[in-house]
């Protein structure tokens, strides 16, 4: 077994499913951490692994674990990658990164100091369609880039307390399902230069819809659509001068697109073809930054920094709908 022994911060259903892919892609899964020794031990025996841990503190603690997949819901991200990060594990955490910018830019401030990888596991990002994209981006297929668009819609649930409509969990559709639009545009265009927002709050002061209208460098304009409570197609579209990207349903997992010309011919199609969900994509790209010693992420799809100014973007975002989670300003204002 070659690469980083790998540990997993809580069991939920997040958990399970970049478990199955690390054991699908042969990476070293080691341990796994609860808040139970009873949570511990099922998942341990689902995944064949071989130390479950009755609590956080003792998975960070493990010494046969180098890097730490946290799990948790959103607004426990900070304290928990903290944990593993001064416990001297590197650490790959679930989108969102943390709720706010200033959560992010502390955890990457602790790995800095200590010389580890804090990773967002921003997933789609590392899928074997994304890379050709942004091949294809490179090469300049596309011409000049004019627009992009995207949305990530789910019928989920309405009852207030799902974790998507509470506050106290970081809930609301722009952080859980957000973030995928968000994140595929800043790949793309860069940093927006200007925001607009619109969103729908259900009875929780959850955002159940939000809509966004952005502008970037060079003029380039993003629309980018999020909800829990509607199913929508879940395709994005890169728009060029000389060719467009398609992207299938469902565009930010494993799937389909096509380069195509202004009048309609059909330049490139490609049809990935991955095992299992395709997380192991991202646990790869973590363990090749170890090793070639790029904890800053510089070589990354998406490197720390760019997950910290990404999170000042759904800040402004929340700002302009009216959203905020409790103990914000006063732990970060």
């Amino acid at each position: 077994m070659t690469g980083l022994r790998w540990g997993i911060l809580a069991t939920g259903g997040i958990a399970s499913a970049f478990a199955s892919d690390l054991r699908t892609s042969g990476r070293d899964l080691v341990a796994v951490g609860s808040r139970s020794q009873s949570s511990a031990d099922e998942f341990a025996a689902k995944f064949d692994i071989p130390h479950a841990h009755p609590s956080y503190e003792a998975l960070v603690a493990d010494p046969d674990v180098d890097i730490i997949y946290v799990a948790t819901p959103h607004p426990m991200h900070h304290a928990h990658a903290k944990l593993a990060l001064e416990n001297g594990k590197h650490v790959l955490v679930e989108k969102a990164f943390t709720v706010n910018r200033a959560e992010a830019e502390d955890l990457q401030r602790i790995a800095a100091e200590r010389g580890l990888l804090a990773m967002e596991a921003m997933w789609t990002r590392y899928l074997p369609h994304m890379v050709r994209i942004r091949e294809l981006l490179a090469e300049g297929a596309l011409g000049e880039i004019r627009a992009v668009t995207a949305d990530h819609t789910q019928l989920i649930s309405s009852d207030p307390a799902h974790r998507l409509n509470d506050l106290k969990l970081g809930g609301g559709a722009l952080l859980d399902l957000g973030i995928y639009p968000i994140s595929f545009i800043w790949d793309v265009l860069g940093a927006p230069t200007s925001i607009q927002a619109t969103a729908r709050l259900v009875e929780t002061g959850a955002d159940s819809e939000v809509a966004t209208i952005m502008t970037h460098e060079g003029g380039a304009v993003s629309t980018s659509l999020s909800s829990s409570r509607a199913a929508g197609p879940n395709a994005a579209s890169i728009i060029g001068t000389e060719a467009r990207i398609d992207i299938d349903r469902v565009w930010y997992m494993p799937t389909t697109f096509r380069v195509v010309a202004p009048d309609g011919t059909v330049r490139e199609t490609y049809t990935s073809e991955v095992e299992g969900r395709g997380m192991q994509f991202q646990a790869l790209a973590a363990e090749g930054a170890v090793a070639a010693g790029d904890v800053a992420g510089g070589l990354l799809p998406l490197p720390v920094a760019e997950s910290v100014a990404i999170m000042g973007t759904l800040d402004q975002i929340r700002a302009q709908i009216g959203v905020s989670y409790p103990g914000e300003e006063r732990n970060h204002g």
